[in-house]
């Protein structure tokens, strides 16, 4: 659906992952849940239950005015694994085209605080993707926010269940907002413009 200036009415949807619950939330794994309540913040807007096993927030992000954009921000409350289903149900809710679906999670594979912003591709392990992509197949955003690799021996599921290190701490917030101001800069000026701003 168009309005007369050919710009769509159709929300984007912005799916922050992570796994419910105070016993994770300062987890590497719970990042996305950080910039979906930064988000929500920015929004001056409360989460609420969404039938869609989600917590939800609706506005409108971006500067005040034709360039803002109309969105809805979540956190999918079925645990990582099976992100998939309310991220669907929520899809079909909102009547949101894939394209317009932002996916912001953690990654191994680049540096704490990097950030890697890409339309479709692999879900390199990662099971909230994997279940995402199982859900509404691949071309869908993705905010890709780096913790980088375990150290040592230590297994990946235990990495990522752990909380920032005291050092990371330190530049969490400031990591969290900047991923945050990527997310606007996608869904307002292109993922072209997002990338070439953010990719590290």
């Amino acid at each position: 659906m168009t309005t007369t200036d050919g710009t769509s009415t159709n929300p984007w949807l912005i799916v922050g992952l992570g796994n419910p619950g105070g016993e994770y939330a300062g987890n590497r794994h719970n990042v996305g849940f950080m910039v979906a309540d930064l988000l929500a913040e920015r929004m001056g807007a409360k989460f609420k239950a969404h039938k869609a096993r989600a917590q939800v927030v609706e506005g409108r992000l971006g500067a005040p005015g034709p360039s803002s954009r109309r969105v809805v921000v979540a956190k999918p409350m079925s645990f990582m694994n099976l992100s998939g289903g309310p991220t669907a149900a929520l899809r079909d809710f909102y009547k949101v085209p894939v394209e317009r679906i932002v996916a912001v999670h953690d990654e191994l594979d680049i540096d704490f605080g990097q950030l890697r912003l890409k339309l479709g591709g692999g879900d390199n392990g990662h099971n909230g993707l994997k279940s995402i992509t199982k859900a509404l197949g691949s071309d869908y955003c993705r905010v890709r926010f780096g913790i980088g690799r375990p150290p040592g021996r230590m297994q990946v599921a235990d990495f990522v269940l752990k909380d920032f290190s005291s050092a990371e701490r330190k530049d969490l917030a400031f990591e969290v907002d900047r991923a945050a101001d990527a997310v606007e800069s996608l869904i307002v000026d292109g993922l072209e413009r997002a990338q070439g701003t953010y990719n590290s």
